[in-house]
């Protein structure tokens, strides 16, 4: 079945600010409540909200098979589950209907006044129920930065991370939308000086630069999803900001790795950008030495060309970005991240979400960490307003964002941000 939504050519009857991330080409879904308070399944153009559950009520999906509910819903994971032949059904739908030459809803004021909200009248929420998180770690200069500082520059990878994905399992509870503050968290660390561990906040707080892909249903437990089909499985993609407290992540992750260094809170953009909106920035992956193992050998073009920044925005000042990177410098696709979360027949569901590890670039600027941008803090970082940053102060808003672009299209994932508050103290 062809993408038509994908055509370049096409125009929409909703007005589209220049280099807006969200052209009649992107098509994305999310999860909104309007101003009657009513959640509801939906999609965006330009800067306009557009609820598919009442254009779904009133009847432009006729045609392809959906449940009476499908988009009245307060997730995704009903409409993921369905499957790759529906998304694009409906994503293709969506396109005919708000193309500039299509004058069904157009022309019709009634239905237009029910279905679409400006962007500002909407509250986005978590687009999908996330049953389960597993984060990556895929990024070769991300781990051989992290390496070197653990260990030396020799020692910088371990034996087994060019040989396999690396992943931990995150906590789903703690999963937040753009613009839901985070608290600095409290938990044990040991001073730089003592033996003996300290219970406290923690005092080095980070952002990790990633993106994530969320899945439909995939398997069956025991089953494996071969390389060659895990693309099929794969629903679309969120920025995604890690948040770690690197003083406790130091003393906790011997031998089992993160933990409530991590757990505390992972936030995401708002808007799931389809595999089938990206598929045009298709690009080759950075060369994988030495060779996989068979299950995890690929060929074509399987990373994807998005340039991303982070910013940081001390309170009462203006935002100064930190880093610039690309997720196609990632070493380990997300079929391979998906293919070999399941070699051992784990099953993976609708809704499940996994994120891609720190993206870091080759250049200083483009690191994904102020872990690595501040090399643990030795060279700190001087923001526009005058002031430094070894890690992130209370009260600074962390904003990441994401875009592909080419000479005909840009399809962008908006931001995700979150401002970092002090520890949460109860009254």
């Amino acid at each position: 079945m062809p993408i038509t939504a994908n055509d370049t050519k096409r125009k929409s009857w909703i007005e589209v600010p220049e280099n807006s991330d969200f052209p009649i080409q992107n098509i994305p879904f999310g999860v909104f409540l309007t101003k009657e308070n009513v959640v509801t399944v939906g999609t965006r153009i330009g800067d306009s909200a557009i609820d598919l559950g009442a254009l779904q009520q009133l009847g432009y999906f006729s045609g392809i098979e959906l449940t009476d509910d499908m988009f009245i819903q307060d997730t995704l994971n009903d409409f993921i589950s369905d499957g790759k032949k529906t998304w694009r059904l409906v994503r293709n739908r969506i396109a005919d209907i708000f193309d500039q030459n299509n004058p069904k809803l157009r022309d019709n004021a009634g239905h237009k006044d029910i279905i679409i909200f400006k962007i500002d009248e909407v509250e986005m929420q978590l687009p999908v129920l996330i049953g389960d998180y597993t984060d990556f770690y895929s990024s070769k200069i991300h781990a051989s930065n992290v390496g070197k500082m653990i260990r030396n520059e020799e020692n910088a990878l371990l034996p087994n991370w060019p040989q396999m994905p690396i992943g931990y399992h995150g906590r789903s509870s703690t999963i937040i939308p753009s613009g839901i503050p985070v608290h600095r968290p409290i938990g044990q660390s040991l001073p730089p000086e003592g033996l003996t561990p300290v219970f406290g906040a923690s005092r080095l707080i980070d952002f990790e630069l990633e993106m994530a892909f969320i899945t439909t249903d995939a398997n069956v437990m025991g089953e494996m999803i071969p390389i060659n089909e895990a693309e099929d499985y794969i629903f679309g993609m969120v920025l995604l900001n890690d948040w770690t407290a690197r003083d406790i992540q130091k003393w906790e992750y011997m031998p089992l790795g993160p933990f409530l260094s991590k757990n505390f809170a992972t936030s995401i953009s708002p808007w799931i950008v389809t595999m089938d909106a990206l598929e045009p920035f298709r690009v080759a992956s950075p060369k994988q030495n030495p060779s996989p193992l068979p299950y995890l050998q690929q060929k074509g073009r399987h990373a994807f060309d998005i340039n991303l920044e982070v910013s940081i925005q001390p309170e009462k000042s203006e935002p100064t970005i930190v880093s610039k990177s690309n997720f196609k410098h990632m070493y380990w696709t997300m079929n391979q991240q998906l293919t070999h979360h399941t070699s051992n027949g784990c099953r993976v569901n609708s809704g499940d979400m996994m994120g891609s590890g720190a993206i870091s670039g080759p250049t200083e600027d483009s690191y994904g960490s102020m872990l690595e941008l501040t090399w643990g803090g030795e060279k700190p970082l001087k923001l526009n307003d005058g002031s430094e940053r070894k890690f992130i102060n209370d009260n600074d808003t962390i904003t990441l964002k994401g875009f592909c672009e080419n000479s005909q299209v840009r399809i962008g994932f908006g931001e995700v941000s979150s401002k970092l508050l002090p520890p949460f103290v109860r009254k």
